[in-house]
């Protein structure tokens, strides 16, 4: 489990280091003499068979996870898969979406099939791709706007690569916070931009998960032509509710999580 704890930890100094606005909404419930438990951890990829979510998957099924879901995401034209973990129920669930390539134009497909033939074969067979960030090799700014264009989803991974894309909140577990409203008014009161796409809150209890999120922040990335302003990641907030079976809904609601995504859009829908 040290190793899982490790990899755990990587993650989250990078997330934190490139988002500081999660950092200090982490510090925040923290101020108010919360602990902060992670529901789940998000992760996205390319459908290239050496990146896949099947991969990335297989890194954490060695850890101890299964495979517990899976979910189309139409209009954005993403597959994912959620894990958990099969002897700790504590340990976050994993979140790994992929990117339908073929259904974009050739220059997407070019440019992904490139962007994965950069990545060394040292990184594609270690547990720490999954923090290897923009392994690809110089990142182009035209190249980065054109596939804004098509996919933001596929312009976030060129400028990002392999991290966390986020880290959520599980509400359950905070004491004073626990509900996803009132978290979402100490964020406001706070200054903090949440994604209104499909309302601040996704999901009801009556689909046994309610979801908000922030909208991602900015940071300066460099490209060669210099370096520019882009959308980076965002934080999380989740809240579970007993389904009928009287157990813990341990899901994903596809229509939600397709709301959740836009938190990296420019403009939301």
């Amino acid at each position: 489990m040290q190793k899982l704890k490790d990899i755990f930890d990587n993650l989250w100094r990078q997330y934190t280091h490139e988002n500081p606005e999660a950092l200090q909404i982490y510090n925040l419930l923290n101020n108010h003499n919360e602990i902060v438990i992670n529901d789940h951890i998000a992760f996205r990829t390319f459908d290239d068979k050496r990146v896949n979510v099947d991969k990335l998957g297989r890194f954490f099924e060695k850890l101890g996870y299964k495979c517990c879901g899976e979910y189309e995401f139409t209009q954005k034209k993403l597959f994912a898969k959620h894990y958990e973990h099969t002897q700790d129920a504590k340990q976050p669930k994993i979140f790994i979406s992929e990117l339908q390539t073929a259904k974009f134009s050739p220059f997407l497909q070019q440019t992904v099939k490139k962007c994965v033939d950069n990545i060394s074969q040292h990184l594609l067979n270690s547990v720490e791709l999954l923090y290897s960030g923009a392994c690809f090799g110089e990142l182009d700014y035209d190249v980065y706007n054109k596939l804004l264009i098509e996919s933001e989803y596929a312009a976030w991974m060129y400028a990002f690569g392999y991290r966390a894309n986020h880290f959520t909140v599980f509400v359950n577990e905070l004491n004073k916070f626990n509900s996803v409203q009132s978290v979402n008014a100490l964020l406001k009161q706070n200054n903090f931009t949440l994604n209104t796409a499909g309302g601040e809150i996704k999901g009801t209890p009556d689909e046994y998960l309610e979801q908000s999120s922030t909208m991602a922040g900015k940071v300066m990335i460099k490209f060669k032509q210099g370096t520019f302003e882009v959308l980076n990641s965002y934080y999380e907030f989740a809240k579970r509710y007993l389904d009928k079976s009287g157990k813990l809904y341990q899901g994903f609601i596809a229509k939600s999580a397709d709301k959740i995504f836009e938190s990296t859009n420019i403009i939301v829908k």
